[in-house]
């Protein structure tokens, strides 16, 4: 079974109270999902690989650590995701992107592909898939289905708030992807939104609401 990471720090979970607030404007809801996803990115790649170089700094000639060459693709599922992006790649500028379009059918609830760009070698690269919420976890086992026709084998999902239920489904579908996300909230309700959640994640990054 994979590994639910919940990161609890105090600074997560406080901007994360005030995206809950339905009275925080876009901007500042971008803005928070932007200083989250970058302080997420510090657990997501803590097992990063480290291997021993040699730097000569002003005073001396010292045997330091840096990552050692670890391949990194950043894919978010649209359109929500696209707000995770830009705090990852503050951390990991070498990161490439792709893409992975999934809309939710209103009636039946279910996730419906609709694109899908990655980047080459992904067979070679730890993939970060980021979609903000995993509701049912359809389109989060859907996506991570389109990951590994690729060939890719090191994949990890993050999200900031989580319901239950798709937790479970993620781990039952895919044991093998580890998910990081910043709470897990109550439930789903019949239109299988989050509870508490934060509304409509997409509508409130874009303004689109």
């Amino acid at each position: 079974m994979s590994t639910l990471h919940v990161i609890d720090h105090p600074m997560i979970q406080h901007k994360l109270t005030i995206m809950r607030d339905k009275e925080t404007p876009s901007s500042v809801f971008r803005q928070l999902l932007y200083e989250i996803s970058l302080m997420m990115g510090y657990e997501v790649t803590r097992d990063f690989p480290l291997q021993d170089v040699e730097v000569e700094t002003p005073l001396e000639v010292a045997t330091l650590k840096k990552i050692a060459g670890k391949k990194v693709a950043i894919v978010p599922i649209l359109r929500a995701g696209l707000g995770m992006v830009d705090g990852l790649r503050e951390l990991i500028p070498v990161a490439r992107v792709g893409f992975i379009g999934l809309y939710r059918d209103e009636v039946t609830h279910q996730p419906v592909p609709y694109y899908c760009k990655l980047p080459k070698g992904m067979e070679h690269r730890m993939c970060i898939l980021t979609d903000p919420m995993l509701a049912t976890g359809g389109s989060a086992c859907d996506a991570i289905d389109l990951v590994k026709k690729t060939g890719c084998k090191d994949i990890r999902l993050m999200c900031l708030v989580a319901a239950p239920e798709g937790v479970r489904k993620v781990q039952e579908t895919h044991p093998d992807v580890d998910i990081y996300v910043a709470a897990v909230d109550r439930e789903l309700n019949s239109n299988c939104y989050i509870l508490p959640g934060l509304g409509d994640a997409g509508d409130r990054i874009f303004g689109t609401i």
